[in-house]
């Protein structure tokens, strides 16, 4: 494996750094500036109206989606490796691909977690693509959810909790301090499991959640240890913006997490493959990308998404491939196990 030390500048996402593969290219049509500025009922209509590859849902509750996603602006991150793996050059990619399932023994694939009314995004698909990669490098014999909230609450180098993170960070925390167990609020067989009470999709939880406070300990009932009860990585890395590396990476280790930018068409997205239509800038947001796959000639990265199975495809959504759909190729990490 050779590693490339680069310097990075993010807004939330990692400026691409291109390889000896092709990187990906934008082919989108430009917005008229008056379709960048609808809301609400005349975005609807305008999508409605102007796109065919995804369904929108009229009554989506914007002011609680808004809490999930990242406001601030984070520059000058820290040199990060990208990595290339001269072993997979002729691994071969399937047209589709599931990772659900690729390795149905690895339950937690199928997993939709619920952040609630916290950006703790970042921490949450980490935690998720973590977990899938234990399980799948264990070959199976390693099941754990591991825990979002003790990388949300104790990581104190990976940004501003509920404010907002950078997830190579935390994949670098993972790998420096190791992730406890932990899983859904109010799961009892973990040691920290997730802390902040889930809000309904549809429910008046409008206001970010405060972030928890660390505490390096296990909840009461829960016999390990905190120190003995973590799982570790071995590395932490970003991938170039080639589709292609991309793929082979999921194909040979599992997950990854994506960082793209967040429109209010998104927020309201219920079905198909997203493209960004219409509609103002949100924020930005972490998610675990777990496959990809061609529906009546649109290609679509399979996405998992963290806010409950109540929004878009059950808690999934689809969105274009190889045209860099807002951002969604450019910042794209992981980490071994």
């Amino acid at each position: 494996m050779k590693l490339i030390t680069v310097t990075v500048i993010v807004s939330l996402s990692w400026a691409a750094v291109p390889n000896k593969t092709a990187p990906v290219m934008s082919m989108k049509k430009e917005i008229p500036p008056h379709a960048k500025a609808l809301t609400g009922r005349e975005l609807v209509d305008y999508v409605t109206k102007n796109q065919q590859l995804f369904k929108i849902d009229p009554k989506a509750p914007i002011d609680g989606l808004r809490t999930k996603v990242m406001k601030h602006k984070f520059i000058n991150q820290k040199k990060r490796p990208l990595v290339e793996d001269a072993d997979v050059e002729e691994l071969e990619i399937p047209e589709s691909f599931d990772a659900r399932t690729h390795w149905p023994h690895c339950p937690s694939l199928s997993y939709i977690r619920d952040q609630s009314n916290c950006g703790s995004c970042w921490a949450v698909s980490s935690a998720e693509a973590m977990s899938d990669r234990v399980c799948i490098a264990s070959r199976g014999n390693k099941i754990v959810e591991l825990s979002a909230d003790d990388i949300l609450s104790c990581c104190s180098t990976c940004g501003y909790g509920c404010e907002g993170g950078w997830p190579l960070d935390a994949w670098q925390y993972f790998v420096e301090s190791g992730v406890v167990t932990g899983g859904r609020y109010g799961t009892k067989n973990a040691c920290k499991p997730y802390e902040i009470p889930p809000c309904d999709l549809y429910s008046n939880c409008t206001t970010i959640a405060e972030t928890p406070k660390c505490e390096r300990k296990c909840q009461s009932g829960y016999s390990i240890p905190y120190d003995k009860d973590k799982s570790y990585g071995k590395t932490a890395y970003s991938l170039s913006n080639s589709t292609s590396s991309i793929q082979k990476d999921i194909l040979r280790h599992g997950p990854v997490v994506a960082v793209f930018t967040v429109y209010e068409d998104f927020m309201r997205y219920q079905s198909g493959i997203y493209e960004h239509t219409a509609g103002g800038f949100e924020g930005f947001h972490a998610v675990r990308m777990l496959g990809w796959g061609v529906e009546n000639g649109t290609a679509y990265w399979l996405i998992a998404n963290s806010w409950s199975t109540a929004w878009g495809e059950n808690g999934y959504f689809r969105i274009r491939r190889g045209t860099n759909e807002c951002g969604i190729e450019d910042s794209v990490l992981a980490g071994r196990i």
